[in-house]
């Protein structure tokens, strides 16, 4: 079983981010949290101390890529980086009368895939040279197919998903270990704002123990729950055609 002592995790001022905060913290551990919304973050850095953690935090935007790489090379000066957790990410969907707004997308883009890029490309090096080291990227069940309901969100995705199987096997003879998350709804402010039924929604402390579990056994796909990956699977193995039709028919988000 694979333990850190200096953590990495982006998005953490709320949801998936936040809950894996919290349960990483520790005595002996060293957190080192971002997150764009800085009372929030002040928030989870309080709950993360109480727990014994050593915590530091900063509010640079993810997408900001010259001030975040230096950021964290500064982080990693001080406490050698064994864990990254790319988890920082924003939702956006197809509305029911209009499709992505071009802005929208970028944005999307932005900050789930350049957002991931900024996180582990500085610090790739520093960990090859250490020979050890720990990356988890953060993708979604939706990134295992283009989603009608939800285009730039899953190809965003999908890519970091790519990423991550890309990454794996480049990375093992360094002694690096890949791990792509991929869950299914998670309650969240993120999902908070989906007036639609979603199927096997969990918890977000449920979805951050599988999440730690995972990276602990460095399964090469974190993927929960098992009857959302069950059916992706299933419609990624159906013709195109069925596929689209069946895609065609999912809630959009408001």
């Amino acid at each position: 079983m694979k333990s850190f002592r200096a953590i990495l995790i982006t998005g953490a001022s709320s949801g998936l981010g936040r809950a894996l905060a919290e349960l990483y913290a520790a005595p002996g551990v060293t957190l080192l949290l971002t997150g764009r919304n800085a009372l929030r973050m002040k928030d989870a850095m309080v709950a993360c101390r109480d727990k014994g953690a050593t915590v530091e935090a900063t509010a640079i935007d993810v997408t900001d890529r010259e001030a975040f790489e230096k950021h964290l090379l500064e982080w990693d000066d001080k406490y050698k980086i064994d864990l990254i957790i790319a988890n920082a990410g924003i939702s956006g969907g197809m509305g029911r009368d209009s499709a992505e707004t071009e802005n929208i997308f970028r944005e999307i883009m932005r900050t789930n895939l350049d957002g991931t890029f900024n996180t582990v490309n500085p610090l790739i090096p520093r960990m090859k040279a250490r020979r050890a080291g720990q990356i988890v990227l953060l993708s979604s069940m939706a990134g295992f197919r283009g989603l009608p309901s939800a285009a730039a969100y899953s190809v965003s995705k999908n890519a970091v998903r790519a990423y991550g199987e890309a990454l794996r096997p480049l990375l093992k003879p360094h002694g690096i270990g890949v791990n792509v998350v991929c869950p299914g709804f998670i309650r969240t402010p993120m999902t908070k704002v989906n007036d639609f039924p979603m199927p096997f929604l969990m918890e977000v402390d449920e979805a951050a123990r599988r999440v730690k579990a995972g990276i602990e056994k460095d399964k090469p796909v974190i993927a929960f729950p098992l009857p959302m990956f069950l059916l992706m699977s299933f419609i990624t193995c159906l013709p195109r055609r069925l596929g689209d039709f069946i895609l065609s028919k999912a809630p959009k988000k408001p």
